[in-house]
């Protein structure tokens, strides 16, 4: 695999020597391609442009709005584990364009019980066939206090007037988090 502090040309440059297909750095929070760095340009009289000088360490994702951990790839990241990634932070509490709501019954158990809950949720790993058919984290269940629960995560537009049209972009999608108990669904 690439270095995650090369530049473009040195990660190209490596892909040729191997002959394989180039590589892209992706977020390895949220798999987004849209990935900046910081770096400094110099003005080259002769060309009467602006030249690349130098690409420093620090990496940041415009989708997911935070420091990059890149992961080199050769291929995008299928649709599914875009979205799951995506939904994963929002159960951390990390997600841009993210609400995280609970219903009247939830409320009514009490701020111990919804903290509780919360930290489930955002714990939460037991996806599989029965709950995560399209392999997006976006349902679970779970018990506290004897109680069932469940969590949902659905995909809006930005304006909540309609479904989002790309849940795999951030631009365009506020995710909805709703926690509730089995009764109240």
């Amino acid at each position: 695999m690439a270095n995650p502090k090369q530049t473009k040309s040195e990660a190209g440059a490596q892909a040729s020597e191997n002959s394989t297909t180039p590589e892209f750095p992706i977020c390895s929070q949220c798999g987004s391609t849209r990935i900046v760095k910081d770096a400094w340009a110099g003005w080259n009289a002769d060309t009467q442009d602006w030249e690349l000088s130098s690409v420093f360490d620090f990496s940041f994702c415009l989708d997911c709005e935070g420091e990059a951990n890149m992961e080199w790839r050769t291929t995008p990241l299928p649709r599914p584990e875009r979205i799951a990634r995506l939904n994963d932070l929002l159960r951390q509490g990390h997600a841009p364009n993210g609400k995280i709501m609970s219903t009247a019954g939830m409320q009514a158990r009490g701020d111990v019980f919804v903290s509780n809950a919360l930290r489930e949720v955002a714990n939460f790993h037991q996806f599989g066939e029965d709950n995560d058919p399209h392999q997006e984290h976006d349902f679970g269940s779970f018990e506290i206090d004897g109680a069932k629960l469940f969590f949902k995560i659905d995909y809006y537009a930005p304006d909540l007037k309609q479904g989002s049209e790309d849940p795999t972009d951030p631009q365009k999608t506020t995710r909805v988090l709703t926690i509730m108990l089995a009764e109240d669904y």
